[in-house]
């Protein structure tokens, strides 16, 4: 088969379409026929050399695509899958590929008014947005929920979904275009991180319960302030630096609670409860149309250097994908 392989750490035209050997599905995987892949920024760390991938995934980047299963490893015969099924999945890594090994907890079929290309947008958004508000953060309805880079993959689903739940959403993004596209799905506050100090237009609208953050420690004080007495922030990415200095004070008074969550990592087990989860409390909500993928373009995976370049413009809203 063909897959993009990282011919040394470095800018997108380290990134080579390049014949290498087909997936061997191990026990409990089966093998994904791809359809697409869709980008996310972990891919660009990782071609940068900043991310590898966890022991035992393929090397390639890419940790969602969509497609139809090909061929059913050991132990995966009784598990309701069948070969020529339409699904889509959550991948350790090896999404810019013709094919792509999955443990069979990671599938998702493709929801009912989805195509099969559309549905890579949704797996690592899915179980991102979900295993963090829902498990993690405890969001209710009527609470308010900040999130970051709302113009994003992550952001516009997120965005969406907390609508779903009965939230208020405010949501940061550098561009008026950006917010007037969060405002058409559903977001309350808008602030443009460029020119408004997104903490005192939370502080002013009396703090958010939650808060879903992908800056990390740039932002870590100023999230802070932003909470409401009892809030919860919710990290999910390092793009502005690992570590901040952390005012333990304003915690304790405010009774706030910060937690830090990877998804790549975690163990099969883990992400199969994730997986589960999202179908059983997500799906339905997509199928209904009370959220969607947003998909900016879509571009044929021989050509990801380009896509890679328009994600790190920041040109786009929502899901670059990646096709075949």
């Amino acid at each position: 088969m063909y897959a993009m392989r990282i011919t040394a750490p470095g800018g997108p035209d380290a990134l080579s379409w390049s014949e290498v050997p087909d997936p061997v599905p191990g026990p409990g995987e089966v093998v994904v026929e791809v359809a697409a892949s869709a980008l996310n920024r972990a891919d660009i760390a990782q071609r940068e050399g900043a991310y590898p991938p966890p022991p035992g995934a393929p090397e390639y980047p890419g940790l969602e695509c969509s497609g139809t299963i090909a061929g059913l490893g050991s132990g995966t015969h009784d598990s309701g899958w069948a070969v020529g099924d339409p699904v889509c999945a959550l991948l350790a890594g090896g999404g810019y590929a013709e094919r792509v090994a999955v443990p069979v907890g990671q599938l998702l079929p493709v929801p009912k008014g989805i195509g099969t290309v559309e549905a890579a947008a949704l797996p690592e958004a899915a179980c991102t947005v979900w295993s963090n508000l829902v498990p993690e953060a405890r969001l209710k309805s009527g609470e308010t929920l900040l999130v970051h880079g709302g113009g994003s993959g992550i952001g516009t689903f997120a965005l969406q979904f907390a609508r779903a739940l009965g939230a208020r959403v405010a949501v940061t993004a550098g561009s008026d275009e950006k917010l007037d596209f969060c405002r058409g799905l559903g977001a309350e506050t808008t602030i443009n991180y460029r020119t408004e100090d997104f903490t005192e237009r939370m502080r002013a609208l009396g703090g958010a319960d939650v808060v879903l953050d992908l800056m990390g420690g740039s932002y870590l004080d100023a999230n802070l302030r932003s909470l409401k007495t009892g809030g919860r922030l919710v990290v999910i990415a390092l793009m502005g630096g690992r570590s901040a200095e952390l005012d333990l004070g304003r915690m304790l008074v405010k009774r706030l609670s910060v937690h830090a969550t990877t998804l790549r990592s975690r163990p099969v087990e883990e992400k199969a409860a994730i997986t589960a989860g999202v179908r059983d409390q997500v799906w339905p909500l997509v199928e209904k149309g009370a959220v969607r993928p947003v998909i900016d373009r879509t571009v044929p995976m021989r050509e990801a250097a380009e896509a890679h370049r328009i994600m790190e413009s920041s040109a786009h809203t929502g899901k670059i994908l990646l096709t075949l």
